[in-house]
Parts: C-alpha cells; structure tokens; sequence
C-alpha cells in the first residue's frame, strides 16, 4: 500500500509531452518517437538532488484512440524513468489518463482527478505542491486541484498556452523557457523560503 502517513511537501507535478520531452500532433505512440527536451533530465536531476518529489501527471487518449497500447506506454515510462534516473533523477510515479474528452471521464486534464489519485496514494500537502506545464488544461488542472504554485513552460504549446492564459486572466505564479529554468525558479524559491524560516528561528 503506497499511503503514507507523514504529509509529504515539496512535491512537482510534471506534464510529460511538451515539457519533459517533445510533443507530436501525432501522438507518442512508442519509444522511437521518444525524445527528451533540452535540459530537461537536468532539470529531474536538480529538483530530486534538492528534496523535491516528482510525480507526472499526463493525459494519454491515444490509448482510447487505439493508437497507443498500454504495454507500449509502460515501455516508454520505464525507459523514460531509467534514462532519468542514470542522469541521478528521480520520477515517484506517472498518473495518466486513457480517456478521449467525449468520455467526461474525471481523470482528464483540466479536472484534477490524477492529481487527487496521488494525493491518496502518498498523502500529498497541494497547497505546498507546483504544477509545470505547457497547456491552459494542466495551469487550470493545478488550480481545480487546489495547488499551490503553477509554471509554464513556453515548449510544446506553452506560448499559444500564455496568450490564453492571458486572455482568461488566469496567468500561473510564474513562465519559464523550459523545464529547467522552471526548476531553477522552484529551488531558488524554496532556498529563500528556507532561509526565512532560519532567520526567525536565529532570532
């Protein structure tokens, strides 16, 4: 059983395609169509070598779209993760969502469902916890689930996302180019946080 009873903190929610690796109008139906973005197992790399736990939540209807089978997906995240964790990263654990959005299923991006099925399974502070992504869905999913902090990356969609956004007035706590600045952003943070808390106890 995965719960735990200690409230875990200082978790980031990750998309996958767009922000960890490119994304297809196609879809990434198999490990060939796999490719890491610029920077981003350094980014993994940085926020598991910092405390953070990284959980990605991502939505996959090209299972439903028989385009994708669930074997196939499995042998991408286990390269994924292997490939991730060579670099000294760590992934916690993938939450995904098969469904085509006709099924009004409460797993898909923007509902916050895969977020709540890990908030169960590791017992998950969201007011503490970040959301990076490079889609209107995965800002509003964060902000659904009670989230405390969300990025945008401007790969993948993330620019066509930001204009949106911006029409919407509903922009993230923070943009960045790609994962690993957002990373930089979220350790930068939390070391100011950290040393805030230091000072009051100092004093």
């Amino acid at each position: 059983m995965r719960h735990q009873n200690k409230l875990l903190r200082k978790v980031v929610f990750l998309d996958r395609d767009g922000v960890i690796n490119q994304d297809s109008p196609d879809y990434i139906k198999n490990w060939s169509e796999f490719k890491f973005l610029p920077r981003s197992i350094r980014a993994l790399r940085n926020l598991t070598l910092n405390n953070f736990t990284i959980i990605i939540i991502t939505n996959q209807s090209a299972i439903s779209r028989k385009l994708l089978t669930i074997k196939a997906l499995e042998t991408i995240h286990a390269n994924m993760r292997s490939i991730v964790h060579a670099g000294e990263g760590k992934i916690k654990d993938i939450f995904f969502c098969p469904h085509l959005p006709e099924n009004e299923c409460d797993c898909r991006k923007p509902k916050p469902g895969l977020i709540y099925q890990a908030q169960k399974a590791y017992n998950i502070d969201l007011k503490s916890s970040w959301m990076i992504g490079d889609s209107v869905r995965d800002i509003e999913c964060a902000r659904n689930a009670g989230c405390g902090y969300t990025i945008l990356v401007k790969t993948g969609n993330g620019k066509t996302a930001e204009k949106t956004l911006t029409k919407k007035n509903t922009l993230p706590d923070y943009v960045a180019p790609d994962l690993y600045e957002a990373s930089r952003y979220i350790i930068d943070l939390d070391a100011m946080h950290h040393y805030r808390r230091m000072s009051v106890l100092e004093f």
